[in-house]
């Protein structure tokens, strides 16, 4: 059992017990959540597919903990202008495991 669920913006393919990184999310670590934007379910082979999101489905996950990502370098540079900048940039991220769906 599967379902297509929007977290933060972005849609997920999500199962029971799995392990996903998230933008971050405010709620704290070890908190509970529900997900009801749902947008399909495979029970099995039988598929539900909302219009646009199901009704009764929800996905419920708990946070494990907050991430940075990988430090993504920025570097800009004009060819002789003298210009160059460096910046760097971590994202971060929400660690969730989802617990159970329910249709």
């Amino acid at each position: 059992m599967y379902a297509i669920v929007e977290i933060a913006g972005q849609q997920f393919k999500v199962a029971q017990e799995q392990k996903l990184f998230v933008h971050r999310l405010e709620q704290a670590e070890g908190d509970s959540l529900s997900f009801d934007k749902v947008l399909l379910i495979d029970n099995d082979g039988q598929v539900s597919v909302g219009t646009p999101m199901l009704e009764a489905a929800t996905i419920k996950a708990k946070v494990l903990k907050h991430v940075k990502g990988d430090k993504v370098i920025v570097f800009k540079k004009k060819r002789r202008k003298g210009y160059k900048v460096k910046r760097g940039h971590r994202q971060q991220y929400t660690q969730i495991q989802i617990e159970s769906i329910n249709v």
